[in-house]
């Protein structure tokens, strides 16, 4: 119920905000100018407290140890690939994400050591959000969400599923075990770091991120073979 009252709260923000875009994106960005202000308060919770945080934890952390903690905490998303997997009907690739899970939880250490991918089986990623486009939600706006950053309404909407489903936030929900909550997002900044020069450096970094987040959601909807573009059709308007 929480998470439904959160995201109908949003809705109405962003339904507010739309009068105040940019419009550098109409059709995915209507809510320019609300995601912007939101934007902006995350790059100053980045600027002051994760970045210095991941920056620490990425000069005092030996590489080998930053990629065990990063192949644990992906063998963990598991449960949500593959439930998703089993919505879309992808059950060849259920198969795979199975195996990867049994043979990184048995024999790699919890997944500390990525096995499967030296016995090159294949690594899929799979959400609700992904499931839900599968299902026909084809476009959705573009929203920046206060701490959590870039989704989209369709992306948000499966994100309140996920707690249900991944261990972490199983664990904080129902055992009072938060620890593993910054931590993986400590890891998956400090992974992010050679990011920083490009984001920083471009023309306009909200444009930046965005651009880059909506193609690599695209991306992973497809399962990294996206449509392409109707170049006969743009050059017709």
């Amino acid at each position: 119920m929480r998470n439904i009252l959160l995201i109908l709260l949003c809705a109405l923000l962003t339904a507010c905000a739309g009068t105040q875009s940019r419009n550098t994106d109409p059709i995915n960005d209507p809510w320019e100018g609300y995601n912007r202000k939101i934007h902006a308060f995350n790059m100053g919770v980045d600027k002051y407290v994760l970045r210095p945080v991941a920056t620490g934890y990425d000069k005092v952390t030996p590489d080998p140890i930053q990629r065990g903690i990063g192949n644990f905490f992906r063998n963990l998303s598991y449960p949500v690939t593959g439930l998703n997997q089993l919505l879309q009907g992808k059950f060849s690739e259920f198969g795979e994400s199975t195996q990867r899970f049994v043979i990184n939880t048995f024999f790699g250490l919890l997944g500390f050591v990525d096995i499967a991918t030296l016995g090159d089986i294949p690594k899929h990623d799979e959400d609700f959000g992904q499931t839900l486009a599968g299902w026909g939600w084809d476009n959705s706006r573009y929203l920046v969400m206060p701490f959590f950053g870039p989704f989209t309404v369709r992306d948000l909407l499966g994100r309140s599923f996920y707690g249900y489903f991944h261990p972490i936030s199983y664990a904080a929900r129902e055992e009072g075990i938060y620890w593993p909550i910054p931590a993986d997002i400590i890891q998956i900044r400090a992974a992010l770091l050679p990011q920083d020069e490009a984001v920083l450096s471009s023309y306009d970094p909200y444009v930046f991120i965005r651009d880059a987040w909506l193609q690599r959601r695209e991306y992973l909807i497809y399962d990294g073979v996206p449509p392409t573009p109707d170049y006969e059709a743009y050059l017709e308007e």
